[in-house]
């Protein structure tokens, strides 16, 4: 969901989601642990992929949603939150004990 996320704010290459997610919190995340996920996603038509020539180096696969990423990020959004507000009100009822 993250990684997709990522993608919808805009096209990116590997090592650039990688920092990103990195960046926001997500420091377990390497560059080589998305890449299976990259290709989940893209076998599943939630994104595409195109490659760019790179100055001094090999070109680089880009990743961009397409709308069917869309429409399933919304969904994992939703679950997310739904899921994330049942845990923090049990969390919260810890807190009385």
């Amino acid at each position: 969901m993250c990684l997709l996320a990522i993608i919808a704010e805009e096209s990116s290459y590997g090592y650039e989601m990688a920092s990103k997610l990195q960046t926001r919190g997500l420091e377990l995340v390497s560059e080589g642990s998305i890449y299976p996920l990259l290709s989940r996603l893209q076998k599943r038509g939630y994104v595409d992929s195109y490659f760019v020539e790179s100055p001094g180096g090999p070109p680089r696969k880009y990743y961009r949603i397409k709308p069917t990423g869309t429409e399933r990020l919304q969904d994992w959004s939703h679950e997310w939150h739904r899921v994330s507000d049942g845990v923090s009100e049990i969390l919260k009822g810890r807190n009385h004990v």
